[in-house]
């Protein structure tokens, strides 16, 4: 199993670590490698994509209305 060391890891950090490691029954090196998992693989975050998606699909914003704020855009950019 790979290893990873976290080099000048703050002695507060270290303890703060502690007390979920104990709650939770693991050691410290246990409790930080569930931390970093649920940090890379945690679902719940919404991407920023889906979340806007989600908003202009609940205020009735359609695909013709996209178009045509995507041509107002292009033309603002080729106007003098």
């Amino acid at each position: 199993m790979p290893a990873v060391t976290i080099p000048d890891l703050a002695d507060e950090i270290h303890r703060a670590l502690r007390a979920p490691a104990a709650m939770h029954g693991r050691s410290i090196e246990a409790e930080v490698g569930i931390i970093l998992e649920e940090a890379v693989r945690c679902e719940r975050y919404v991407k920023l994509g889906s979340l806007l998606s989600g908003i202009a699909r609940r205020a009735g914003v359609t695909n013709e209305d996209v178009e045509i704020l995507e041509q107002k855009l292009a033309d603002s950019r080729t106007a003098p």
